[in-house]
């Protein structure tokens, strides 16, 4: 039996799921053709369905209800197993492995507090739409119900944060529950699947029958736009006088980045990336204004505010965007285009929906526009460029030195993306180094800047950056943390070094929580309520970041003053046998910069503390 959210009218097929290659690739399959269905455990046929689908890598832990699976899986010689220390780094992992590699994360725990404690990487690829397949172990399907020993309804307590779930009590459905997983996990709008399997179908006999394609009534992702929404969008680019490209993480996930600096380009228009987006159009690019929101740039705030087209690209309107809902682009037309419908009109009214897979939606987008153009010519921006321009000029990106005698944390991670390089991943974890990490590196590629930017998860840094570096071994990886985000997983330091993971971690160490304390400054006066870590700027280091490295068969290094923050970094670059630890001093009271506050108009932002642009509200 399998049970999940959604009611099972009629099964109508989809698409084949088999991947590249034949029968002469696969002697097991030939062999099950010539002489009928294989005998096999559920537990086989879970190993044997994941290297039918074409994984390589799994993050998880072993325990009680998993374990049947554990056994078959030590004897496959195509799926990696990579044990982790905690569940949560394992889906953690997954998220950073499918985000470099572009492929579905595979995670694997146990029953009951195992897999609970992948609800929050589950929840944090849910919000970020990374395409993710979580299997847990469940108690045998007879005690199910009665509070069997580590036994937790993960299905029912995943249920608003998965894209689909599963429970698999009959051995004979795992291949076709786990090749549906796969196809949903990566199909239109990716996300997390789970699929908990009770340990009674694992020990049972089946036979392994791998399917041919996949069959799911009412699961008809929409990839093809409407010609007409297309058209219409085409024309009032084409002809508004102050446009803007509002670009979201789905044009990543869409792999759409190139045709996105081609319609950039065409268009004239200036464009503005998200948090989830940056990487998808490079920094360097002419008409980029950066980073829109809560911690943007003030000429990407502005343009959205006075913008009388807003064309949206793969974003969800969310409120660290857009500030006060109803006072964002109070001027503008907009266009939205998204492959979720339910995502289209749900925070901000839309003029013009289109519904589609972006890369279709803007390779039609492409030959419209240019039509537009032959027939009505290129708008005249020169205008609306003059006063971008002076934006950017008048407020750009800063940060002041601190008085206190510690590092500037932008500057050091500024370093770091300077000596690195745009073709390294930075993996970043949650709050003031998380902001600084996306505003003062320049993203030149796409799949180059990881982040948890639904959820906001604290100790996503570490584990991200080791599944990164798992689907990207020949790229460096940064996990560029903060101290108390790291205190969170730096267990995973353990997992890097013993399976020869050499990721580098740059702790931006201010001894506080650092985001909490900005806000504590700003709006309650300073009273610093428990956001005190002393974990560097007292006379006793607790923990000492150094020591923990090297406990952990990683190499630790801290710096101090500027004068070496560049040999420290480049310390770190040479070392490329094991995991690297950078416990970099920096001041507790440097703040984020540009700034709008929680639930206010991004008309309101301030520049810095006590300035505001306050540019003209009329026209």
């Amino acid at each position: 039996m399998v049970q999940g959210p959604h009611p099972a009218p009629p099964r109508t097929p989809v698409r084949p799921v088999r991947p590249a290659g034949d029968a002469a690739a696969r002697p097991a399959e030939a062999e099950t053709r010539r002489t009928g269905p294989e005998k096999v455990t559920g537990a086989q046929s879970i190993v044997r369905s994941l290297e039918e689908v074409g994984v390589e890598v799994v993050f998880g832990i072993p325990g009680g209800a998993i374990l049947p699976t554990y056994d078959p899986l030590m004897d496959s010689a195509k799926v990696r197993h990579v044990l982790v220390r905690h569940e949560q780094g394992g889906g953690h992992a997954a998220a950073g492995y499918a985000y470099s590699s572009d492929k579905v994360g595979v995670t694997m725990a146990t029953s009951g507090p195992g897999a609970t404690n992948l609800v929050t990487a589950i929840a944090d690829a849910n919000m970020d739409s990374v395409p993710m397949v979580a299997i847990t172990g469940q108690v045998g399907a007879p005690l199910i119900g009665t509070d069997a020993f580590q036994e937790a309804d993960i299905v029912g307590i995943t249920l608003p944060i998965t894209k689909h779930n599963y429970l698999v009590t009959d051995p004979d459905d795992i291949p076709r529950t786990i090749a549906e997983a796969f196809h949903i996990a990566s199909s239109g709008r990716p996300g997390p699947v789970l699929v908990d399997i009770a340990k009674s179908a694992m020990q049972s006999e089946t036979t392994f029958s791998w399917p041919q394609d996949v069959q799911l009534p009412g699961y008809h992702p929409v990839t093809r736009p409407h010609a007409k929404q297309v058209r219409e969008a085409a024309r009032l680019l084409a002809t508004a006088r102050r446009p803007v490209l509002y670009v979201g993480g789905g044009v990543i996930r869409a792999r759409a980045s190139e045709l996105l600096r081609r319609l950039t380009d065409l268009s004239g228009a200036p464009a503005v990336t998200t948090l989830m987006a940056r990487g998808a159009l490079p920094d360097s690019h002419p008409q980029h204004l950066g980073m829109p929101g809560m911690h943007g740039t003030v000429a990407a705030v502005a343009a959205l505010q006075k913008a009388d087209l807003v064309v949206a690209l793969g974003a969800r309107f969310d409120d660290r965007v857009t500030g006060k809902l109803s006072s964002f682009a109070p001027n503008a037309t907009v266009v939205h285009a998204d492959i979720d419908p339910a995502e289209i009109g749900k925070n901000k009214r839309v003029d013009v929906p289109i519904v589609g897979d972006l890369r279709e939606v803007i390779a039609d987008l492409l030959p419209e526009l240019e039509r537009e153009h032959e027939l009505h010519g290129k708008p005249d921006l020169e205008a609306w460029w003059r006063q971008l321009d002076a934006w950017r000029e008048t407020f750009p990106l800063g940060y002041d030195e601190p008085t206190d005698g510690h590092l500037a944390p932008q500057h050091v991670i500024s370093r770091i993306g300077e000596l690195t390089g745009p073709e390294a991943i930075y993996a970043a974890g949650v709050g003031q180094h998380q902001m600084w990490a996306a505003q003062f590196i320049r993203y030149e590629r796409p799949n180059s800047w990881i982040n948890s930017g639904g959820l906001g998860t604290m100790g996503f840094s570490v584990p991200a950056a080791m599944g990164a570096k798992v689907g990207a071994p020949d790229r460096t990886v940064w996990a560029i943390d903060g101290d108390g985000c790291f205190q969170m997983t730096n267990q995973e330091l353990a997992t890097c070094t013993i399976n020869e993971i050499p990721i580098k971690v740059a702790v931006i160490n201010n001894s506080s929580l650092g985001m909490v304390r900005q806000w504590q400054t700003l709006f309650y006066e300073s009273r610093y309520s428990n956001t005190d870590l002393h974990t560097g700027h007292g006379t006793v280091r607790v923990p000492d970041f150094v020591k923990l490295a090297d406990a952990y068969g990683a190499v630790g290094l801290r710096c101090e003053t500027k004068a070496d923050v560049d040999a420290t970094i480049k310390r770190a670059l040479e070392i490329d046998d094991r995991p690297v630890v950078v416990d970099f001093t920096v001041s507790r009271d440097s703040m984020v910069w540009p700034m709008v506050a929680a639930g206010v108009s991004n008309d309101d932002i301030q520049y810095a503390r006590g300035i505001s642009p306050a540019w003209d509200r009329e026209d």
